[in-house]
């Protein structure tokens, strides 16, 4: 009858009542910003973001490293980390769209989920080397974001404040990225075939970040190293490199 209906559905209402009141909307966290915002007490690690939604089955899952307890890069998802060589970052076009590495290593986001990030807020970016004697600098650019792949992911930065590093990335504003099967370079050749990496190069580069991985100075090959120019110079090849975003405040 209906009446027994309604006293089985009053029951079930009471029975998940408790478990309702304890009970949030999912949500997807878009950069490690929101995973701070949503938990303090995180400390840092691998957590996972969602640039693109829960409805890319491509981007779903992405992970970045949360730079919780130090203030000054609180909440910052690296997208670019260099530090023992263990990666190979001479890669095609489709590596460099959409990412490769590991979180907790040398990395490679994916420019595709980069795009998706700077595209849905305004970001900040810190590039933060070493090199072999630990020595320790930075770069700061107060603005950062690309284009879509229909533009070529072209880089936007601008507002360079220097930590020691000297300004190595501004030259390569408003250059589309190169790999050595896209060449999108302002050059006459291809940069990323020439200098062994791939880059928002120009003609060609004063930063060199995914050049192959050498050990300090070293002049028998220049350019091809992993270089930012307004510290090292060009033959000399950083112990470590790595790219920061985090939300402008």
């Amino acid at each position: 009858s209906h009446s027994r209906l309604f006293q089985l559905l009053a029951v079930v209402v009471l029975l998940l009542a408790p478990l309702a009141s304890h009970c949030a909307p999912l949500v997807l966290p878009l950069d490690c910003s929101d995973i701070y915002n949503h938990d303090q007490s995180r400390p840092s690690g691998v957590y996972t973001i969602y640039p693109v939604g829960a409805t890319s089955a491509v981007q779903v899952g992405l992970t970045c490293r949360c730079w919780f307890p130090m203030r000054s890069q609180k909440h910052s998802p690296v997208f670019q980390r260099r530090m023992d060589g263990s990666v190979n970052f001479y890669r095609p076009w489709d590596h460099y769209k959409f990412g490769f590495g590991t979180a907790a290593g040398e990395y490679w986001l994916g420019l595709e989920s980069l795009f998706h990030l700077t595209l849905r807020k305004k970001y900040e970016l810190r590039v933060d080397m070493e090199d072999f004697s630990g020595n320790r600098v930075f770069a700061r650019y107060s603005s950062f974001s690309i284009d879509p792949e229909t533009y070529g992911y072209r880089l936007h930065v601008s507002g360079f404040r220097n930590g020691g590093a000297g300004d190595s990335l501004s030259y390569h504003n408003g250059q589309k990225f190169t790999t050595f099967d896209r060449d999108q370079d302002s050059s006459g050749a291809n940069c990323a075939r020439l200098y062994m990496g791939a880059f928002w190069y120009k003609g060609c580069h004063y930063a060199n970040p995914n050049g192959v991985y050498r050990w300090g100075a070293d002049s028998s090959v220049s350019l091809v190293g992993v270089e930012w120019y307004h510290w090292k110079g060009y033959n000399y090849s950083l112990k470590s490199i790595s790219f920061k975003i985090r939300p402008v405040q």
